[in-house]
């Protein structure tokens, strides 16, 4: 087997896209043994685009979700894992949107996209398909994140103003729950903002696609996700700790509903990340 490579290169978007688009991330994954990647849920809409072979991509990991393949593919948020299948090798640029960026980019609220996956040039159109063909015949990273800031900016000045706001209140507690990493009471949040729990849940369910408890319990296992996947990760007991699980058995039974494995057999799976 070839050597291992994996590399990875971030950036931020255009300034004018900040409130949108979170990250870009391009990433050249070779040499890793074939298998099932758990792409897990978090608090960001991701869409990715392959510079290599279609995307082969299920809504559920070893739940008999049909295996789809997309050039490029866009995803709401999810209570679940999608399972991308793999030959070894990834390449392509992954980009995260925030609810605020489902409207803007996408002309839509993030909830008509939750739980689903969905061709990106299905939601862009021929910006779509313009945008796999720019970023395949780049030859750099910064040529590849500039086209993207061109194309974006391009999508939301066509929309302009005629996409509906998403309301402050529910922008304001989806602040709060990130800031809080999930480690905060829903009715306190619904308090503050001067509604009732009820009516939080309600709204923030229509604009988002989750509940805010639902969002809530993701944000803490994306936290104990990126701990799980450092350099050096925390043994589980710790890991539960630090991301707000009340122990090592409330982490392992939200691990498994979130990603169809328990927290050992995703270790040992994920070969692209290099655990064992």
């Amino acid at each position: 087997m070839e050597d291992h490579l994996a590399t990875r290169f971030a950036a931020r978007p255009a300034p004018a896209l900040r409130r949108y688009v979170g990250s870009y991330v391009g990433f050249d994954l070779r040499g890793f043994p074939a298998g099932v990647h758990c792409g897990p849920p978090s608090r960001v809409l991701t869409a990715v685009i392959s510079l290599s072979d279609p995307l082969e991509v299920a809504a559920g990991v070893d739940d008999g979700s049909p295996v789809a393949r997309f050039d490029s593919v866009a995803g709401g948020l999810m209570c679940r894992s999608v399972a991308i299948h793999h030959d070894g090798r990834q390449q392509g640029v992954q980009v995260s949107l925030t609810p605020l960026g489902a409207r803007a980019i996408y002309g839509m609220p993030a909830a008509a996209l939750a739980h689903r996956l969905v061709p990106l040039d299905e939601l862009l159109g021929t910006v779509g398909v313009e945008l796999v063909d720019r970023l395949r015949a780049a030859t750099t990273w910064a040529a590849r994140f500039a086209a993207l800031d061109e194309l974006l900016l391009r999508t939301v000045s066509r929309g302009g103003d005629r996409a509906p706001r998403v309301r402050p209140e529910v922008a304001e507690a989806w602040r709060r729950l990130v800031t809080a990493r999930g480690r905060v009471q829903v009715g306190a949040v619904a308090a503050e903002l001067g509604w009732s729990r009820r009516y939080l849940t309600e709204r923030f369910g229509g604009e988002v696609g989750l509940s805010p408890k639902t969002f809530a319990r993701v944000l803490r296992f994306e936290h104990a996700h990126e701990l799980a996947t450092a350099v050096d990760p925390l043994p589980w007991a710790d890991v539960a700790t630090a991301s707000g699980y009340a122990d090592q058995a409330h982490l392992v039974r939200d691990w498994r509903e979130f990603t169809g494995r328990s927290p050992t057999a995703w270790r040992r799976g994920e070969v692209l990340l290099g655990n064992r």
